[in-house]
């Protein structure tokens, strides 16, 4: 049944439906919400413009609930029920590769917002490009690359240690490229560690980090444990630059590390609000407006996947999926938030890395690595 639907529209319709999953409750609603009040104001603005196709667009709402197979279940529902002709969404990767798994098997276009593990848009089983996935992120690769040179020929550190969330494949996958690339260029990892999501206590490892002295410690986790473990290191005084991903980019960061122990921390990330282009600034100043506060990286990915998205379905002239698709595949000079996009040829968006240091609890942009 699922195959019959595939593609198909009601071309009669008023308005053009999509589908918008992201993760509204559980351990990364924050990530979620920020990224769906982003994709809410692309779709509020292009309609107020008149629309896509000559139609309004209606926005379907599911919540993955941080869960992969919630995941798939909100991205069958959308396609099988609701007949949405797109989808945009996801934060987290292990969410975004069950996500793809049902677009693809339906032939329905999935931009994907801010999931950066390379299998997203590439199938592991066998290396081969998922047709239908894209991202309007970049990946681990580059990320992680970002990190570790920065590490050696920025903060001028010779060794580090490395703590990862074993039960995270964000986590592992920055770990091993971060390591890749750190030794190769010279550095020497003094210690590697590894935790669980919703572990409390970090001492222990911290104290077996501590005992090797490291210059830096690397740790690429979720805001919700990366805010305990760098309070529990200051009081441990573990004085080492911590570095990390994008995945700290939260306001929950502060309230659990707290202002002076996130100081000496940076992370990438893709988009700060302190970025001076045009793209930019226009798109804080209408966040404001909306929302009444600054947006975060998070915001910025669900308001680019979204303009991503339909600047493709103009391109196309077309509801129809494959031609979407098309149109995805030969995105170029997209103009993000963060400056113009391509698409590669996996699907993947390259952009500039932003790499962000906590200062007294707020975030202080430090630079931008282009590719």
């Amino acid at each position: 049944m699922t195959g019959l639907l595939s593609g198909c529209t009601d071309s009669a319709s008023k308005d053009i439906k999509i589908g918008m999953v992201y993760e509204l409750t559980g351990n990364t609603a924050s990530y979620g919400t920020s990224a769906a009040d982003g994709a809410k104001l692309a779709f509020k603005e292009i309609n107020a413009n008149g629309g896509v196709l000559g139609k309004q667009i209606k926005i379907v709402t599911a919540d993955n609930k941080g869960e992969p197979s919630e995941s798939a279940n909100a991205m069958t529902k959308l396609i099988t029920q609701d007949r949405v002709i797109a989808v945009t969404g996801f934060t987290v990767s292990s969410c975004g590769i069950a996500g793809s798994a049902v677009a693809e098997d339906n032939k329905i276009p999935l931009v994907a917002a801010a999931t950066v593990n390379p299998r997203v848009t590439v199938d592991e089983k066998t290396g081969k490009v998922k047709d239908y996935t894209f991202r309007a992120c970049f990946i681990d690769s580059f990320q992680g690359t970002v990190s570790a040179n920065f590490a050696l020929n920025s903060l001028k550190k010779s060794n580090s240690a490395i703590m990862i969330d074993n039960s995270s494949d964000y986590s592992k996958g920055l770990a091993q490229i971060f390591k890749d690339v750190f030794t190769k260029g010279g550095g020497r990892v003094v210690a590697e560690e590894a935790y669980l999501q919703k572990d409390q206590d970090f001492k222990a490892i911290l104290t077996k980090i501590k005992a090797q002295n490291p210059e830096l410690i690397y740790l690429p986790g979720y805001y919700d444990d990366v805010g305990k473990i760098i309070k529990q290191a200051r009081e441990l005084g573990i004085t080492a630059p911590i570095l990390g991903g994008d995945a700290w980019d939260s306001p929950r960061l502060v309230e659990l590390g707290g202002a002076q122990a996130l100081n000496d921390t940076y992370f990438t990330n893709f988009y700060s609000v302190q970025d001076t282009n045009p793209a930019s600034q226009a798109f804080v100043e209408a966040y404001k407006k909306e929302y009444g506060q600054p947006p975060d990286s998070m915001a910025a990915m669900g308001y680019d996947a979204v303009y991503l998205l339909v600047d493709a379905i103009k391109r196309a002239n077309s509801e129809e999926s494959a031609k979407i698709r098309e149109a995805l595949a030969a995105t170029k000079d997209f103009k993000s938030v963060s400056g113009n996009m391509n698409l590669s040829s996996t699907h993947d968006a390259i952009r500039g890395v932003v790499i962000i240091e906590m200062k007294d609890g707020k975030q202080v942009y430090k630079e931008t690595i282009k590719p």
